[in-house]
């Protein structure tokens, strides 16, 4: 990703992900209220299962994990998730997915958790890449 991001003269374009229903946000902050590492990790599963393109779920998981591996793979998925909402949404590649807007947050989150996962298994490259790309959706 060493390329810069195209800039309008209004500046870098900005896309959001379309929001998650009330349903799934009221279940994935629901399953996060269990105090016990297991029940939570398993509660947060049931919400990826039942709504399985909502990103932040699958970063929560990553997060949840206790095998670095585990997290990885479970990171990825919100990524990939999110990137196809992304493009849905009319990104192309270039522009801006900040945080500011809630709806994009599990994407960031799931591409960060990636990035920090792909470096705790030796993958330093990926680590790299994914967090730049971070850095140039959300500076």
């Amino acid at each position: 990703m060493d390329e810069p991001l195209s800039l309008s003269p209004a500046g870098a374009s900005e896309t959001v992900v379309p929001a998650m229903p009330d349903e799934a946000r009221a279940a994935l902050k629901e399953a996060r209220k269990h105090s016990d590492p297991a029940l939570r990790k398993q509660a947060v599963g049931v919400v990826a299962r039942r709504w399985p393109t909502y990103s932040e779920a699958w970063a929560e998981l990553g997060n949840l994990a206790s095998d670095p591996v585990e997290a990885y793979a479970y990171f990825r998925v919100g990524y990939h998730r999110g990137l196809d909402q992304l493009r849905q949404s009319g990104w192309r590649g270039s522009g801006l997915v900040r945080s500011s807007h809630p709806e994009n947050r599990g994407f960031l989150m799931a591409l960060r958790g990636l990035g920090h996962a792909a470096g705790t298994i030796g993958e330093t490259d990926e680590e790299l890449r994914c967090l730049e790309f971070a850095q140039q959706l959300d500076p």
